[in-house]
Order: structure tokens, then C-alpha cells, then sequence
């Protein structure tokens, strides 16, 4: 037998299963060549007008059942671990995002944020129900769950449109910024009301005489709450290093560490525990900002912020009265990021997994369409209405509604739980149907959104110049 032959038969054998390989040794495999792909890819891809996610999503699609059969997840049957996955990625980002909003809330630019995280999903949340009631047949309930799973927005999956840095006040990216840490929050009442009208028990307490107080005690309790555990956190670290030189280092621990106080004290009062871990990361950057007193925006200082997690005597740094809390705060925000972008990487290549499951949605994809170009526009221009921003930018945050996480989160969430149609409706239909409209807007706005944020970046950025 010649050698090529030799060769093909041991790859015909190997495909065919004659050389077992354990599963556990698949996903070695396959995690560490995507790893280091991603690790000789990431300047190539800076050059390109696309975002990682894109690289992911299709990397996803093919490791999946539609493909190659690698990786087989079933979106009902994981829901409770995809569920914990989804919500740890989550918590890292709204945490993050907060470390990030540094200007003084008392900044006319905050009612940017704050009109797009409320009255813009107070828009689009009915505007979807009306759709999936009308255009796609859904029952009440369901339509509300998927206005409530499509509401948050995710500046994350498209890194051009965020805040580049903590001094940044564009309107545009300090806007998109904040919206997303609200709305993933604020939207979990109607999540809960979706569930309530499907017959999940566990939900009822958002379609009782007390729903409003409900919602109302949840967002307060999760902002207040949030708030006041980071605010006592950080003055404590921030005390012990100049009084006693005591909680050096381990900033990593410190931010894990709060993200999952912040959450699991709001969630024990009952209150919202995403709104939580946001507002903890903003009174974290608010101690930074009072104790540097670094109120406006100065180029020279802002770098020495920035690096200042980088001085060579760290532990001199760290209990210097006028860095203790930058240096705290910057080297939170530092590991936080990287974290950030190894979550974007599992959940959206997970996300091309799961679409790869249960198929792209043709009903998906028009409500994807209705929702970029209908929805997200009508929404914006109510919510800003008044507001002092440019014909440009109100465009352009009109158009940067980009659907990711949250969506993903909210969806494995809500099928934890055992839908009941109403009469004239298949239960069983329900979640396979919803699912694969989720999954397929998500997909479409990480590629339209990915491809289109560099160059509108840029181009808004020229104007501004001139």
C-alpha cells in the first residue's frame, strides 16, 4: 500500500470513528484552537470594519448540530446551566459598563442615558407585543415576554460605539453606554409579566393588585441597594489602605467579589439585582472621581488615571492619599474588561451554537428588520424628544439598538419555566417559535451592527472634526 494511501485510510478511519476520542478531549480541542485564533486574529481583525463577535457567531454555527455535529446544546434541556452562564456574563458587563460612566450625575448628559434605558423601552416593548401579536399570531403573554426579551440593548458586541475611556462625553457613546447598563434591568418586569400571563406560578406577584409597588420597590431597591454596597465597599477598601495599609491587591477578588454581594443582598430584599451590580459599579467610579477630583474632562490627568494601575511601586501607589481609590478603581475596571471579553466570546459563540440547533426563523429575521428600521427609530425619537443632540446622532442612536447578552439572557431564563398557551394556541409550539426569532435577531445584529459600527464611527467622528 503506497503512503498516501496509508494516510487516507487512517482519516477515513479516524472520521468514522475507528480512533475514539473522548468528548471531554474535543472540547480541549476545540476551546484551545479558538482561543489562540482569536490570540493571532486580534490585530488583523482591528484593521478589518468588523467586530469579534462576528468571528464567533459563525465559529459557533459550525461547531454546532447543523454543521459539524461537534457541539450539540439544547436551548430547553440547558436552559438552567445556560441560564447561570448568561447571567454571570451579564453581571461582568453591567458591572463594567458602571466602572466606566464617570461624570458627576448632576451632568446634563446623564438624561441621555436615562431616556433611552426608560422611555425608549417603554416604546419598544409594546411596539414588539403589537408585532408578535398581530404579524406573527402569538398569545398576549408571549408577545409581552418577547418585547420584554428583545428590549435591552448591548453596546459590548460592538466595541466602536462605547466609551473609549473614562473621561469620554460624547453623547453617542455615553449614551449607548449607560442605556444598556439600565435596560437590562428594567426590563425584567415585563419578562416576569410575560411569564405571569403564560401560567409560570413563580411570576404572579407582576399581575396582582400589588404589581406596581412591586416593580416600583424592585428598581429602588436594586439602585439604592446597589449603590450604597458599592459606595460602603469601596470607602472601606479605599480606609483600610491609608489608615492601616491593609486589602492590598487583589483587586480581581474585590470586583468578583462585589458584583456578587451587590447581586445576591438586592435579590434577598426583593429588589432588581442587575440594576444592582450597575449601581455598584458607578458608586465605585464615583469614589474615584470625588477623591481625584477629576470633575472635568483634562487630557494629562485623565492618562494618569488610566495608567496609573501600571506605577512600578504599586503598594506606595495604592495608599497614596490622592491615588488609592484611582488605582482601586482602574485596576478593577482593567481585569473586569478582560474577563468582559472572554464572556462576549463564550456567549456569542454559544449563541451561533444554539441557532445552530434550532435553525434561523424566517419571521425572525422580518422582525429583526421591523425592529432596526421601525421600532428602534420610533423609540429613540420619542425618548429624545427636546433633547440637545444633533440630527446625526439622534440617527445614529436610533440605529445602534444592538441586541446581544440580554436578549440571550432573558430567553434561556424564561424557558427554565413551563409555558401555558391559552386555548386556540400549542404550549409545546411557543418556545421552539420564540426561541428561533430570538436567536436570529441577535444573530442579525451582531452582523449588521458589526459590520456597520466602524465605518459610521468614523465618519461621525470626521464630522466632528470639521
Amino acid at each position: 500500500m503506497g503512503k498516501n494511501a496509508r494516510h487516507l485510510t487512517f482519516l477515513h478511519h479516524f472520521v468514522r470513528g475507528g480512533i475514539a476520542i473522548d468528548q471531554s478531549t474535543i472540547w480541549y480541542l476545540i476551546v484551545g484552537a479558538l482561543l489562540l485564533s482569536m490570540c493571532l486574529m486580534a490585530s488583523l481583525l482591528d484593521r478589518l470594519p468588523i467586530s469579534p463577535a462576528m468571528f464567533y457567531l459563525p465559529v459557533g454555527y459550525i461547531l454546532g448540530p447543523a454543521v459539524s455535529g461537534l457541539i450539540n446544546v439544547s436551548l430547553v434541556q440547558h436552559a438552567e446551566l445556560l441560564t447561570t452562564l448568561a447571567k454571570m456574563a451579564l453581571l461582568l458587563s453591567l458591572f463594567t459598563v458602571g466602572l466606566k460612566l464617570r461624570l458627576p450625575f448632576r451632568d446634563p448628559i446623564w438624561r441621555l442615558p436615562l431616556r433611552l434605558g426608560v422611555l425608549a423601552m417603554l416604546v419598544t416593548i409594546p411596539l414588539v407585543t403589537l408585532a408578535g401579536m398581530y404579524m406573527f399570531n402569538l398569545p398576549l403573554g408571549a408577545a409581552i415576554l418577547l418585547g420584554g426579551i428583545l428590549a435591552p440593548t448591548d453596546p459590548v458586541l460592538a466595541s466602536d460605539v462605547q466609551i473609549k475611556d473614562v473621561t469620554d462625553r460624547d453623547r453617542i457613546r455615553y449614551s449607548l453606554t449607560g442605556e444598556g447598563g439600565l435596560n437590562d434591568g428594567t426590563a425584567f418586569p415585563f419578562v416576569m409579566l410575560g411569564l405571569s400571563l403564560l401560567g409560570v406560578p413563580s411570576a404572579t406577584a407582576y399581575i396582582n393588585t400589588y404589581a406596581i409597588l412591586h416593580v416600583a420597590w424592585g428598581i429602588a431597591a436594586g439602585l439604592v441597594g446597589g449603590w450604597l454596597i458599592g459606595w460602603l465597599v469601596g470607602r472601606l477598601v479605599v480606609g483600610l489602605r491609608l489608615r492601616f495599609r491593609l486589602a492590598l491587591g487583589m483587586e480581581e477578588f474585590l470586583g468578583i467579589g462585589l458584583i456578587a454581594l451587590a447581586y445576591g443582598v438586592t435579590e434577598a430584599i426583593h429588589g432588581i439585582g442587575f440594576l444592582a451590580v450597575f449601581a455598584a459599579g458607578l458608586a465605585i467610579r464615583r469614589i474615584e472621581s470625588t477623591n481625584s477630583g477629576l470633575q472635568e474632562v483634562d487630557p494629562d490627568q485623565q492618562r494618569t488615571v488610566v495608567h496609573i494601575a501600571s506605577a512600578s511601586h504599586k503598594e506606595k501607589v495604592a495608599t497614596h492619599p490622592a491615588k488609592a481609590s484611582a488605582y482601586m478603581t482602574e485596576t478593577v475596571l482593567g481585569f473586569n474588561q478582560q474577563l468582559e471579553q472572554f464572556a462576549e466570546f463564550v456567549m456569542v459563540t454559544l449563541t451561533g451554537i444554539l441557532l445552530s440547533h434550532i435553525g434561523f426563523s424566517a419571521a425572525g429575521a422580518l422582525l429583526a428588520l421591523l425592529l432596526f428600521f421601525v421600532i428602534r427609530p420610533l423609540s429613540v425619537a420619542f425618548a429624545l424628544t427636546g433633547a440637545r443632540v444633533s440630527p446625526l446622532q439622534r440617527r445614529l442612536m436610533a440605529w445602534f439598538g444592538i441586541k446581544g447578552i440580554g436578549s440571550l439572557y432573558y430567553l434561556v431564563f424564561a424557558l427554565q419555566y413551563r409555558w401555558l398557551a391559552p386555548a386556540g394556541y400549542r404550549s409545546t409550539a411557543l418556545a421552539p417559535t420564540i426561541s428561533s426569532m430570538v436567536l436570529t435577531v441577535v444573530a442579525m445584529s451582531i452582523v449588521m451592527h458589526g459590520i456597520s459600527s466602524t465605518p459610521l464611527m468614523d465618519m461621525y467622528q470626521r464630522r466632528r472634526r470639521r
